[in-house]
């Protein structure tokens, strides 16, 4: 056994099945206990006699496991199973005297665990050989078997067709069904490739079931199942190829009717067309009955897809032409699409119903005149031309109202925790969660100087153990720990080491003296102002003198009451305490201005230079950095500092920041880059996307001068980047005002790449509503010019404009609209997604009313083109809901 354990410690796994071999089952299960030994010895090695080490580990530990179970879990284990080279072969080798019933168990513990490598495929495989049993079929065994035929394929030149390589696999009849049942196919199958290029999966199955390779019945249903049960879309074309490689028969299709009714009611698109072909095919059969139609038609024209719904209305309109006599039973389903959104599908539907009334009984007649008030404006006479004297002369006019989010009301932040055991709990929850949240952390930040200040020695007693197992606790090197956070990492931790005895004077000393505010960009600036902060707070923190900190917001904004501190400031002064300069520099930037005379007054009466400076800065009441009213164009780096071309040529609209002398003058040396002018030119910035809420808690009554500078990394959401509007929401719920930067970000954010940004911006839009700040002709504005530079796409901004009609805020979406829909109008050719802007402007001025602002200039030249185009009859729409309005 010593020689075993020699030879695993150097790594000679080749040598391992020698030196088992001459050990009896005792001698394996003391071995055993040897190697759990090393094993958790090796774990600290350096990685290249670690990785020597673990191989032979894994060929010794298979080995000397008596049990299956015990077998699996050792060859499992994940840091015995990441080879360039496997050792499997020297496994299979120790383990060859085993008997069959042991081994074919075996083999289906490792099938059930995690398969991730064709190496551990093959080790099954030959553990099956082995053991004479039937091949375990599980997800990872069979992604094993896809990467294996892939790799066979491609090492022989030339390449065979995939039918050759399957045709030869023994495993085939169980394992090619199993992939319909996967979460997600292998990547080698979901590939898609042309069936000409012989690697086509589904051409490969399709070619074996006509063989009798393949169990043709088992795959369909399998197919079946699976689109039933939806997935990636890759996935689900996947198993469709394949379901149309089949060519089930009418009699095939006709036993899954349910299924098909199913797919075409909830299926993804793809899906719910191929099983609409599936049913209009079974009703030229004759195989559908009419209440099956009127099931699957009631679902389908619910659906959003145009497509699919005017598919189905025209299946609709063939058997009604077949069959008058069902007219009854299929006109109340063709209605349903009177309250479809798009006016071409009521339109078709309207007309289907008009010419198949006359067919219908009396009582469907009232019925469909009923559902008729559904139908917009636009469509309204040729509704009374249908239904004459049934359907009202004109539709109850109920009061509109506007719906919006409530305006969010500030959340007061809860005392910091005082009692030592909740901040204990409170300290280690900040240091697991890693959040940068505004309440947890200003209130543990502010909970750490108020304990360290009553009872010290017992937070620091309390404290110690609950973070042991924090990398700064343990027995590391001081100069590195000092290093780590020095270069910022884990601020969040800062504070409580240094409580701890953790970090050095020395390191406390630079780092307060350190120019942490660089400012390469305001997001640089901002965390330096954080770390400024936290380096005097790990000064302060050690000696117990502050009480508590002067900047701890009041609300959850991160904004701070005036009258709040100037009670602070008069504690601090009864104390003969000097405030910290960061400490109080944040307070100030922090402090509410608006009708804040009163707690300037109580401010100057301190009579200490703190006092004067609050007063000076409320009563002065400006941004901390003014922004310019004009734009600027200027040429912004895409993420990582290299230049990405956009539809505009990388130039972009942004915005400049004056210079505010006081900042530079009177602020510590870390606050110095707000205070300058900033003008957005080239620059480098890593933290486009991000949305880091200590940045608006820094400056939470300045959004406008946050908006300006936040503005580079907004931009990126049109083009290239996600992540970009993230942080619109929490910016309008910012203090000042709202003007030209909040309304810019907002433009960019509406007009986004990506659905999430979208939705981001519209969330942004309904909140700046509610609190009464959307400047909606302001907003239109800056949409105009972003459009006509190529920065915004029409189409885009619809999506956007959708998504926040759907609210119900239809009054507030129209009036963003309206400034933007004449210089589109009035372009020589109409630019795409125009058709839509107007589509979603009609349906806010069929529910909330028109404009207020008067006719839209364009709009009737637009209406009266003639012809059919979705441009002319989304213009006549939004003209007669206008025109009805005004009537």
């Amino acid at each position: 056994m010593k020689e075993l354990l020699i030879a695993v410690r150097e790594g000679r796994h080749q040598d391992v099945p020698a030196l088992l071999a001459p050990l009896d089952r005792p001698e394996r299960r003391l071995a055993l206990a040897e190697l759990k030994a090393v094993r958790k010895e090796a774990r600290e090695w350096e990685w290249r006699e670690r990785t020597r080490a673990q191989k032979a580990l894994l060929v010794a530990g298979a080995g000397c496991h008596t049990g299956a179970a015990g077998c699996a879990t050792w060859i499992g284990a994940r840091e015995l199973r990441e080879w360039p080279r496997s050792p499997y072969p020297w496994v299979l080798e120790v383990l060859a005297d085993r008997d069959p019933a042991w081994l074919a168990d075996l083999a289906r513990r490792l099938a059930a665990r995690s398969i991730e490598s064709e190496a551990e495929y093959r080790l099954v495989l030959e553990l099956v050989r082995m053991a004479d049993c039937p091949l375990p079929v599980s997800d990872g065994i069979v992604r094993g078997w896809a990467e294996r035929v892939n790799r066979s394929r491609w090492q022989q030149r030339p390449h065979p067709p995939l039918t050759d390589i399957l045709r030869a696999e023994p495993h085939l009849d169980v394992l090619a069904p199993h992939l319909m049942d996967m979460p997600e196919l292998p990547a080698p199958v979901a590939w898609s490739s042309d069936a000409d290029q012989g690697a086509h999966w589904p051409s490969a199955l399709t070619a074996l079931a006509a063989e009798g390779l393949l169990d043709r019945t088992l795959l369909l249903d399998r197919c079946t199942t699976r689109l039933l049960r939806g997935g990636k879309t890759a996935d689900l074309r996947f198993c469709l190829l394949l379901m149309r490689g089949l060519e089930p028969t009418v009699q095939e299709e006709a036993e899954r009717v349910a299924d098909w009714i199913a797919m075409a009611a909830d299926g993804p698109s793809p899906v719910a067309g191929h099983a609409q072909e599936v049913l209009a095919r079974l009703d030229g059969h004759g195989r559908l009955s009419v209440a099956q139609l009127a099931a699957v038609s009631g679902a389908v024209l619910f659906r959003t897809e145009k497509k699919l719904v005017t598919s189905q209305l025209v299946l609709l309109g063939k058997v009604l032409r077949r069959n008058k006599s069902v007219a009854g039973q299929l006109l109340p389903v063709v209605a349903e699409a009177f309250g479809h959104p798009d006016i071409g599908i009521q339109e078709r539907a309207l007309k289907l119903a008009a010419r198949h009334l006359p067919s219908a009984p009396p009582a469907v007649h009232q019925e469909l005149a009923d559902m008729a008030a559904q139908l917009g404006p636009v469509h309204r006479a040729a509704a009374l031309a249908v239904f004459g004297d049934l359907l009202d002369a004109e539709p109850a006019d109920d009061a509109y109202e506007e719906i919006l989010p409530p305006a969010p009301v500030p959340q007061r932040l809860a005392p910091a925790p005082e009692n030592t055991a909740e901040l204990v709990e409170d300290v280690v929850a900040l240091a697991r969660s890693g959040s940068w949240e505004v309440t947890d952390f200003e209130r543990t930040l502010d909970g750490l100087i108020r304990c360290a200040h009553t009872d010290r020695t017992a937070l620091t007693e309390a404290l110690g153990p609950a973070l042991a197992g924090q990398w700064w606790a343990g027995a590391g090197e001081q100069d590195e720990i000092d290093r780590r956070f020095s270069r910022n990492h884990d601020g969040r931790h800062l504070v409580a080491a240094s409580l701890l005895g953790r970090i050095s004077e020395r390191a406390i000393a630079q780092g307060r003296a350190r120019w942490t505010g660089t400012g390469t960009c305001f997001h640089a600036a901002l965390d330096g102002v954080m770390y400024a902060r936290l380096w005097e707070a790990a000064a302060a923190v050690r000696t117990g003198e502050l009480p508590f900190l002067l900047a701890t917001p009041t609300w959850h904004t991160g904004s701070l009451d005036p009258v709040e501190l100037v009670g602070r400031l008069r504690r601090y002064q009864e104390l003969g305490i000097e405030p910290g300069p960061a400490d109080f520099s944040q307070a100030l930037l922090r402090v509410r201005r608006s009708d804040g005379h009163e707690a300037a007054d109580q401010a100057a009466g301190l009579g200490t230079v703190e006092g004067d400076r609050l007063a000076a800065w409320i009563r002065a009441d400006e941004p901390v950095a003014p922004v310019l009213r004009r734009h600027v164009e200027a040429e912004v780096p895409a993420p990582g500092g290299w230049f990405q071309q956009s539809a505009a040529g990388a130039r972009r609209i942004l915005l400049a920041t004056r210079e505010r002398l006081v900042i530079q003058q009177e602020f510590p040396r870390a606050f110095h880059w707000l205070g300058r002018p900033h003008s957005p030119v080239q620059q480098r910035c890593y933290h486009w996307g991000a949305s880091a809420p200590q940045w608006m808690a820094a400056l939470p009554e300045d959004g406008e001068t946050l908006a300006a500078w936040l503005l580079p990394s907004v931009t990126t959401c049109v083009e290239e980047q996600r992540g970009g509007a993230w942080p619109l929401p929490a910016l309008v719920e910012t203090g000042g005002p709202a003007a030209g930067a909040i309304h810019l970000a907002l433009a960019y954010g509406l007009g986004a790449r990506y659905p999430e940004d979208r939705l981001s911006a519209v969330d942004a839009l309904l909140l700046l509503a509610a609190r009464g700040r959307l400047d909606a002709a302001l907003l239109g504005k800056e949409l105009t010019v972003l459009i006509d530079r190529e920065l915004v796409k029409p189409g885009r901004l619809a999506s956007s404009a959708a998504a926040a009609a759907a609210t119900g805020a239809y009054r507030t979406v129209l009036s963003v609209l309206v400034p933007v829909l004449p210089a589109l109008l009035s372009r020589e050719r109409s630019p795409r997604g125009l058709s839509d802007l107007l589509a979603v402007a009609a349906e806010c001025a069929e529910h909330g009313g028109p404009p207020k602002t008067g006719p839209i200039a364009g709009l009737g030249a637009a209406a009266a083109r003639g012809g059919s185009t979705q441009l002319v009859r989304q213009a006549a729409r939004l003209e007669a809901a206008c025109g009805r309005a005004v009537a």
